[in-house]
């Protein structure tokens, strides 16, 4: 139902002929953020209410691999999932913490993701699933916007919707529901072909003291940088807010390019209150209004 709902609202707005875009005009450029550095506090007792989650819906297609792009090798035979599963065991080492770990997988890469972990004894903890996938979208024709039809294969009708899909995938599948039983308030999403993303704690504990529902992680923008999406403050609303590329007018290009007045780019490495999450659902009755 979340996936359907999802997907009527993207198709609508796609369709609607609105304009998606968020011109230079519409926003304020951000001077300031807390920054890591000023942060000192941990608070241990915090990890027990968190799980930590990678996406890994994406296949290795571009690179030649007809799988997941997290089986891609990167040194001595390990893999991004290796590292990642070392990465996870290390931290339950260090931290002294079952750290609770889940992956986002899509139809393209769940079987091929849960062979390869296989060999991982325990990478599941805390009677959570190991994972939850992403759901499929049917693919419309760029010339009238009507269903995609291939008899020759009707599995090519469809695809993984990317990885926007987290939030009505995580509710969908009933996964949402299962951690907020066991007691998990925060989780920390990152990208698995991202392995210098590792959940920190002076971060979470600064993002379980604001009561935030949401955060994100940025950096400094660079020339090579300018390309991508930037962080922006909507003049209507006085919230923060992520502007791609796609959502820039052709006119506002010069500007949205400008690294020195829109300063910090989306790591996508991300914080979410699952508690927070839960209420927007039903709040909006079963679907997030987010940006197309």
């Amino acid at each position: 139902d979340a996936a359907i709902k999802a997907f009527r609202y993207n198709f609508e707005k796609l369709t609607s002929g609105a304009n998606l875009n968020i011109a230079e005009a519409d926003i304020d450029h951000v001077d300031s953020i807390p920054s890591y550095d000023s942060l000192s506090e941990e608070n241990a007792g915090l990890l027990t209410e968190t799980v930590m989650l990678k996406l890994n819906g994406g296949l290795g297609t571009g690179m030649g691999l007809e799988k997941a792009k997290s089986l891609l090798e990167i040194k001595d035979g390990n893999t991004f999932l290796d590292f990642i599963a070392k990465q996870v065991e290390y931290m339950r080492s260090s931290m002294g913490v079952d750290l609770a770990f889940m992956l986002m997988n899509s139809f393209a890469t769940s079987k091929d993701t849960l062979d390869h972990l296989s060999k991982y004894d325990g990478l599941s903890k805390g009677g959570i699933p190991l994972e939850f996938c992403q759901n499929k979208a049917p693919k419309v024709t760029a010339s009238d916007m009507s269903p995609a039809i291939w008899p020759a294969a009707p599995s090519c009708e469809w695809c993984p919707p990317g990885h926007g899909d987290l939030y009505p995938a995580i509710v969908g599948s009933g996964t949402l529901d299962i951690l907020l039983s066991k007691g998990y308030k925060y989780m920390f999403v990152s990208n698995s072909d991202n392995l210098g993303a590792t959940m920190d704690l002076k971060l979470l504990t600064w993002f379980a003291k604001t009561g935030a529902p949401f955060a994100m992680e940025v950096a400094a923008r660079t020339d090579a940088d300018k390309k991508g999406g930037h962080l922006a403050r909507s003049k209507a609303t006085g919230g923060l807010l992520l502007r791609e590329a796609a959502q820039c007018p052709d006119e506002d290009e010069k500007e949205f390019q400008n690294v020195a007045k829109h300063k910090f780019f989306n790591t996508n490495n991300l914080w979410v209150n699952l508690k927070a999450l839960k209420e927007a659902y039903t709040k909006y009755d079963g679907l997030l209004p987010l940006p197309v």
